[in-house]
């Protein structure tokens, strides 16, 4: 628990100054808007004053003229989206605990494939909860282990003293056949996934059970995920910095209109009166004709929105959780990531704009957001092409541009990162993510959107050692019943 400790200073510090106050305010604006102004003045000195060479090669070539165009069209939209989400991020506040009497009963279940001893350690930081006892169950399910996970998971729930029940499943079903066999064994108020290679600090599960009390509307709950191993390489720094962006800006926004597109399967927590009339559904989802055994988090977050819940983001909520070290399994998980957002999109926009209602600020939201995500999908393959024939002819215009940009747009997370954590040294880390992207990991969302149909989980071909390093989820997800189950 030595990482957490370490990890959870800064956000105690931020508690301290208070943790509900705005993301962003008119100081750091004003800053933010002045250090913009900066560089995109430079970029105009050094792009448009090279006598606009990218602009005059690209005039002489429809097809390139056109996509450039449609790169300016993207720019456009991004700078006018981000204003917004700044506006909605910077009027985010945390949902007030309730107190102990007040409390739903919870469900914490915490499905594991080949996680060797890491569920034992994941299950051992829910048991320090501060959680009324009473209230909280922990339900370990093992998803047809081949290595020792099992073994691990009945010794954490022997020495529980009944506090945690142990569910195994002697074939490997998937994450979504595992969840649902946990959620089958309570009768709990709120059920709540947590990954396996996940730490949780004491007040984790009672923040994230808040927001069901506040708001009887509220159908999930997003927890805010953190990098466990921040201190083991580049990659979890970069990442470290990727995801503050991700989730406290983001995720802040997107839950001031109450449709937070994606609750993460290291955390999240869901009303049962919410989710389980659609367990069948959401289990047996195809896509192209094949079940989906990726996107588990956002599927679900999907049928909710759908169904007219409620989903919310709750900073204080935070969980830590074991991150990539390689470029390896980095591109492994980001190639994951990227086709469930692609079909997830798709499912999305079955039903996100069957009614238009202007008046409606949360539907308006929720379509904006989901419009911006189709154009995030189409900017890396329209950039791809753009590259090619810029740096084909003329190369230096290009690289000047392609260097403003990617300083342009690593400060936004860079300044909320120094402006949630305190620190500025490490914010630089997103310029320096901003650099690898560009040049190792550009062709990931482009292959993604070609190799949709795809549903390999990618990080989960081997059993694990105690000391290997984990990432979330599991395997595939097969047709037909749900595996005979037996309990520890």
């Amino acid at each position: 628990m030595n990482r957490i400790q370490k990890n959870k200073e800064s956000d105690l510090m931020q508690k301290e100054s208070g943790g509900a106050r705005g993301l962003v305010s008119v100081p750091g604006l004003i800053r933010l808007i002045c250090t913009g102004a900066l560089l995109i003045g430079s970029g105009m000195y050094f792009v448009v004053g090279e006598t606009m060479m990218p602009v005059r090669f690209a005039a002489g070539n429809g097809f390139v003229f056109l996509f450039l165009l449609l790169g300016l069209l993207l720019l456009s939209i991004n700078l006018f989206y981000f204003a917004w989400q700044i506006l909605l991020a910077g009027r985010y506040k945390t949902f007030d605990d309730p107190g102990d009497e007040a409390l739903p009963t919870c469900a914490v279940v915490v499905p594991a494939f080949n996680e060797g001893r890491q569920v034992a350690l994941a299950l051992e930081s829910l048991l320090k909860s501060d959680y009324p006892a009473d209230k909280l169950e922990i339900i370990a399910v093992n998803d047809g282990s081949r290595d020792d996970t099992w073994q691990w998971m009945k010794k954490a729930a022997d020495e529980s003293g009944g506090r945690i029940r142990a569910v195994n499943l002697p074939v490997n079903g998937g994450k979504r056949r595992a969840l649902m066999a946990g959620f089958l064994t309570t009768k709990a108020e709120v059920l709540v996934t947590f990954d396996s290679d996940s730490m949780a600090v004491p007040d984790t599960i009672r923040a994230i059970a808040a927001p069901f009390v506040a708001d009887p509307t509220v159908g999930a709950t997003a927890g805010n995920v953190r990098v466990l191993n921040r201190d083991a390489g580049m990659i979890p720094k970069m990442l470290d910095v990727s995801f503050v962006f991700g989730f406290e800006f983001l995720r802040s926004a997107q839950s001031m209109v109450r449709s937070v597109l994606c609750t993460p399967g290291a955390l999240s927590a869901y009303r049962r009166s919410a989710v389980m009339p659609f367990l069948n559904e959401w289990v047996n989802e195809k896509f192209m004709g094949r079940p989906s055994n990726i996107g588990e988090d956002r599927a679900i977050t999907n049928i909710l929105l759908r169904e007219g819940w409620g989903v919310v983001f709750q900073r204080n909520a935070v969980v830590y959780t074991e991150m990539p070290v390689t470029y390896g399994t980095l591109c492994r998980m980001l190639i994951r990531w990227g086709r469930s957002n692609v079909r997830e999109n798709i499912t999305m926009s079955k039903f996100a704009f069957k009614r238009i209602d202007l008046q409606d600020d949360d539907l308006v939201g929720m379509q904006i957001n989901l419009i911006v995500q189709f154009f995030w999908m189409l900017a890396p393959v329209v950039f791809t092409v753009y590259s090619v024939f810029c740096f084909l002819g003329n190369a230096i215009p290009f690289i000047c541009g392609a260097a403003f940009a990617i300083v342009f747009w690593a400060t936004m997370p860079a300044f909320i990162y120094a402006r949630r954590r305190h620190n500025a040294a490490d914010s630089l880390w997103s310029y320096v993510y901003g650099i690898y992207s560009f040049l190792t990991l550009f062709w990931i969302s482009p292959y993604c959107v070609f190799t949709v149909r795809r549903s390999g989980w990618l990080t989960r071909q081997t059993p694990k050692t105690d000391e290997d390093k984990v990432l979330a989820g599991n395997g595939s997800v097969p047709s037909g019943d749900l595996p005979k189950v037996s309990h520890g």
